[in-house]
C-alpha cells in the first residue's frame, strides 16, 4: 500500500472533531483514531504553534488542519520510526472504514433526467447547462 500523506493522516486522526464523519468507521477504527491523535499530540508537544493549531483542530477548526499537517510532515521526515508507526496506524484506520454497498437504481421515463451521486468527502457540484445557439460572450456587456 502507498504511504498516506501527512494531511491524510491528520484528517484521520482528528475525524472525531468533525462529528458527521465518524459513522463511516468501525468502533475499532475509532479507538485507533484516538491512539493516532494522542501519538501526534505527544510528538508535537513543546512546539507552541503546533499546540495552538492542534487545539484549534480539536475544537472543530478545519482551517488549522493544514498547519498541523505541515508540522507532522516535518516531524515524520526527521523521525522515520515515528513516521512508520503513524503510517501503520493510519492504514489500520483506513481499513476500518465502512463500505457503502447500497444500490442506486433510478428509472427515468418520458425524457426525464435524474442525477445520482455518492460523495465521500469534498464537494459535489451537480447540474446541467444547455446553450441553444451561440453561447453568450462574457466580455460583451
Amino acid at each position: 500500500m502507498e504511504p498516506l500523506t501527512a494531511a491524510a493522516i491528520v484528517t484521520l486522526a482528528f475525524t472525531k472533531a468533525f462529528e458527521k464523519t465518524i459513522e463511516k468507521f468501525t468502533e475499532a477504527a475509532l479507538v485507533k483514531m484516538d491512539a493516532l491523535r494522542k501519538k501526534i499530540w505527544e510528538k508535537l508537544r513543546g512546539n507552541p504553534n503546533a499546540e495552538k493549531a492542534l487545539s484549534a483542530v480539536e475544537d472543530g477548526n478545519k482551517a488549522e488542519l493544514e498547519k498541523v499537517a505541515g508540522y507532522l510532515q516535518y516531524v515524520m521526515l526527521e523521525d522515520k520510526q515515528f513516521a512508520a508507526e503513524v503510517q501503520a496506524l493510519a492504514q489500520e484506520i483506513n481499513a476500518g472504514k465502512l463500505q457503502d454497498n447500497s444500490h442506486m437504481t433510478q428509472y427515468n421515463y418520458d425524457n426525464a433526467k435524474g442525477w445520482q451521486t455518492k460523495v465521500e468527502g469534498g464537494t459535489a457540484y451537480i447540474g446541467d447547462m444547455k446553450f441553444y445557439g451561440k453561447a453568450p460572450d462574457s466580455e460583451k456587456e
